[in-house]
């Protein structure tokens, strides 16, 4: 029950379930790289660090709600829950933000068959030729976000330790 925890994508699905959330299919598939929008709340602006938005990676086709006593932090096109936190102990993610560029490398390499398949089918989904052209612009501006999101989870860390 104390046990804080930051979950990303499928974690964050996982997460929200024992919360009182719920996992369901996304209207759209999301794989690349996607906008996401800050909410206009004080949680986004103390998480986000004031951010407005950026870009993000995603693979996925499923999604959360947001948790009974949660607040959505982030919001996307094609899938409304991005990011969510639940009091100030839990941070719970749709996307990838732990990304790097070999690990984008094999995705798109091993989930080709993937890519291949939803390429034009949903709006939100890149193909492997754009996923990795874009690595340059991206991957830097979304590992500060990162950075920055790890940072904030831990102060929680060091503030409830003994």
């Amino acid at each position: 029950v104390g046990i804080r925890v930051i979950a990303l994508c499928l974690g964050g699905q996982m997460l929200s379930r024992p919360l009182g959330g719920t996992v369901t299919r996304n209207p759209v598939k999301e794989i690349g790289w996607v906008p996401v929008a800050a909410e206009d709340n004080a949680p986004a602006r103390e998480w986000l660090g004031g951010r407005a938005g950026f870009t993000t990676f995603e693979w996925h086709e499923d999604t959360f709600t947001i948790p009974p006593g949660g607040t959505r932090i982030l919001t996307g096109e094609d899938c409304g829950n991005q990011a969510y936190v639940v009091g100030d102990r839990h941070l719970g993610m749709q996307y990838h933000m732990e990304i790097t560029a070999e690990m984008l490398e094999t995705w798109c390499r091993t989930g080709i068959s993937d890519i291949d398949q939803n390429v034009g089918l949903s709006p939100a989904v890149q193909d492997a030729a754009t996923i990795l052209s874009l690595v340059p612009a991206n991957l830097a501006p979304l590992t500060a976000v990162a950075n920055g999101l790890y940072a904030r989870w831990v102060r929680n860390l060091r503030a409830a330790a003994p």
